[in-house]
């Protein structure tokens, strides 16, 4: 296992991340996982023989179930561990039990500080935006929490880029902690985080750390072409198939994952989460698994890298289109170092 630096802050991170969404059995994340105290211990152990130190849930993950086991799982390594938890999604039917308001923040960090058994987090992130709390008020109580001790880090997940840098700019202009990573969407089959979110990052130093790294399940090749697949696996679930992506050229891209795995002799899970470690600006992908065999696959990932041409083919092939301003800019840019080049 390699361990990255998380942005540009002094965290070093392993390049794969646990994440725990299928750690308990309550609401819709029954679904996800259902996983008990027992499986999941088993699984936190396959982890942490395997190298990786950096563990992800979230209080809405069973509305607490998965803090609570994660939180007895590593009990005892504590220090050993980078531990992110997230904040923001609705945890009752109670009216102001949700979003990014000072009230739900601070709630919400006592709670989960409890629910796991630890007087701080290592990285406490905004699950997502909230159109409702201005930002100063999100901002700068997270800001107190850091400064209290609560929290070390601060990261946010799926946000617009203009949101994310709003956000960026309104900690500088009043000294607060900044976000140091961004959680987002990001496989073979949905590069779409690279047409804004990538160059953000890359300019403003964040970290980045790809959820659903395989699509759902479906960059392991275990769907076939008329989209059916084991029946315990997620995207066999309608209720559970909420990623989204274009079939027809999914089904390409997997090819050409099958094709690299095959001469390699490795699976096509290992493809695929090897592709996102030659990125720029990852600094851990997330697996999750519901089974022991699924997460020492994943960790052999670590174990060899693609070559720059198996990138550029799979590059290839996943390609996104070329969106306005992206083709107008590219084709300008190349005016600054080339003074013949008068219309």
């Amino acid at each position: 296992m390699q361990y990255r630096q998380l942005g540009k802050s002094g965290l070093l991170v392993s390049e794969l991340c646990f994440g725990t969404m299928s750690f308990g059995s309550q609401g819709y994340w029954t679904k996800i996982g259902g996983l008990d105290q027992n499986t999941a211990q088993k699984l936190v152990d396959i982890a942490l023989d395997g190298g990786i130190n950096f563990f992800d849930t979230a209080n809405v993950y069973s509305y607490g179930q998965s803090e609570q086991i994660l939180g007895k799982a590593i009990k005892g390594k504590r220090d050993k561990i980078v531990l992110a938890t997230k904040v923001r999604g609705r945890m009752s039917q109670e009216i102001n039990d949700v979003g990014l308001s000072r009230r739900h923040i601070i709630e919400s960090c006592e709670n989960s500080l409890r629910r796991l058994d630890t007087d701080y987090i290592d990285l406490y992130i905004v699950h997502s935006f909230d159109f409702m709390t201005p930002l100063e008020e999100t901002l700068s109580t997270l800001n107190d929490l850091v400064h209290q001790g609560k929290v070390r880090y601060l990261g946010c997940s799926n946000y617009f880029a203009w949101q994310l840098m709003k956000a960026l700019s309104i900690a500088e202009k009043h000294y607060w902690e900044k976000f140091v990573s961004l959680q987002a969407y990001y496989s073979l089959v949905a590069r779409d985080v690279e047409l804004e979110l990538v160059p953000l990052c890359d300019d403003q130093g964040l970290g980045l750390t790809p959820w659903s790294p395989l699509a759902g399940g479906f960059l392991t090749g275990k769907y076939s072409r008329d989209g059916k697949g084991p029946q315990d696996a997620r995207r066999s679930k309608e209720e559970q198939n909420f990623i989204k992506f274009e079939n027809v050229k999914a089904y390409a891209i997997l090819d050409e994952v099958q094709r690299i795995a095959q001469a390699r002799g490795v699976t096509p899970a290992q493809v695929s989460l090897n592709y996102l470690l030659r990125k720029p600006v990852v600094s851990a992908v997330l697996i999750g698994a519901t089974k022991p065999e699924q997460l020492q696959d994943n960790l052999k990932t670590v174990e060899w890298q693609l070559n720059p041409d198996e990138v550029k083919a799979l590059d290839m092939v996943s390609a996104l289109p070329r969106l306005y301003p992206q083709w107008m800019l590219e084709s300008t840019r190349l005016d600054r170092n080339n003074p013949n080049m008068i219309r």
